[in-house]
């Protein structure tokens, strides 16, 4: 090709601000052509057929529009799509990979915030972080609170449990490392030489959030894995044991886990529901042993750039002709988060 690559973006600017910085835009610049600067929020309003006709290089973020069949007519010279987020599955059809469109994406990147989220939660769970707090601010002295430090709970030679060694999975793995943690593993797809070989034991869910003292979910949202954490599981875990989940809230039986804290025997940190947003009335609100972010662990604020800097960095391999570090297959997309 003796042209440069034709790039065009397309995204919600409102919620991509900080992913593309002007320096990573410059510095796309030396090796593409940029063809339009503002994202395309439609493929077929204004001027975007002409923009995509002529469009080799595709950059995509969250919210932007389904990407399916149509495409291949609609951008005849596409070669690649390069998603400045995580997943691709909910707007990405199978169809684009099978006509030999290259897709990859930033998903290698946003794994760091969420399992740095996820290590953070884990340490302070196993403090009972929160509860200190909620105590100290109840009684304004410390009664209370320093009776509780003589307590068994803390850091040293507690039991994690991971569910799923996926991308983010397998680096909260790594990061837990230098701790003194027994790490439990539960994903039917890594046998038990290989977790040996992450430095973790393979183990069924049952035994799994029987022996854990805090359980971190990081599974993606399949078929096979909506709604796997029930009533039944919740039981099996220990008194005063936390789960975390910052993989999808859809993996987990919500009104099973409200139940199950209403007792207050157990401890949750979520960060992921289903619905998105819970209602209004939903306990998990008020509950004195829920601690609910807003899906904040996956990459937010200056996090952001990181995405945008994987992203480029794929484009000027794919330019030079090297091999994409995260390319996307199809048969992989059947089975990623």
């Amino acid at each position: 090709m003796t042209r440069p690559y034709n790039v065009a973006f397309t995204m919600d600017p409102s919620r991509t601000e900080g992913v593309l910085t002007s320096s990573l835009l410059d510095r796309l610049a030396r090796s593409c052509t940029i063809l339009e600067s503002s994202p395309l929020r439609s493929f077929t309003q204004g001027n975007a057929p002409d923009v995509l006709r002529r469009t080799d290089i595709l950059i995509t973020g969250w919210g932007c529009p389904a990407i399916g069949r149509d495409i291949l007519e609609i951008a005849p010279e596409l070669k690649l799509i390069a998603h400045a987020a995580g997943t691709v599955k909910g707007f990405l059809s199978p169809d684009v990979l099978h006509a030999g469109i290259a897709v990859t994406h930033a998903a290698e990147a946003n794994a760091i915030p969420v399992a740095e989220f996820a290590l953070a939660a884990i340490i302070f769970a196993n403090k009972h972080v929160f509860r200190f707090r909620d105590i100290y601010r109840s009684d304004r002295n410390r009664a209370r609170t320093f009776s509780l430090t003589s307590r068994p709970i803390g850091n040293f030679k507690r039991t994690i449990g991971i569910i799923g060694a996926s991308r983010i999975g397998r680096r909260v793995i790594e990061l837990l490392e230098p701790f003194h943690f027994r790490i439990l593993l539960h994903d039917p797809y890594v046998g038990a030489r290989n977790a040996a070989a992450l430095g973790v034991e393979s183990v069924s869910l049952d035994e799994l959030m029987r022996l854990s003292d805090v359980v971190s979910i990081h599974a993606p949202a399949l078929p096979s894995t909506q709604g796997m954490i029930d009533r039944r599981h919740l039981a099996l875990m220990p008194d005063g044991a936390t789960l975390i989940n910052t993989a999808r809230g859809i993996i987990v039986n919500q009104d099973d886990l409200i139940e199950e804290l209403r007792t207050g025997r157990i401890d949750a940190i979520i960060d992921v529901t289903y619905p998105e947003v819970p209602e209004a009335s939903s306990a998990l609100y008020d509950l004195p042993n829920v601690f609910l972010t807003p899906h904040i662990a996956g990459a937010i604020g200056n996090e952001r750039e990181m995405l945008g800097e994987y992203i480029v960095e794929e484009i000027e391999r794919f330019v030079e002709g090297e091999p994409l570090r995260s390319a996307i297959t199809a048969t992989a997309l059947e089975t990623m988060a």
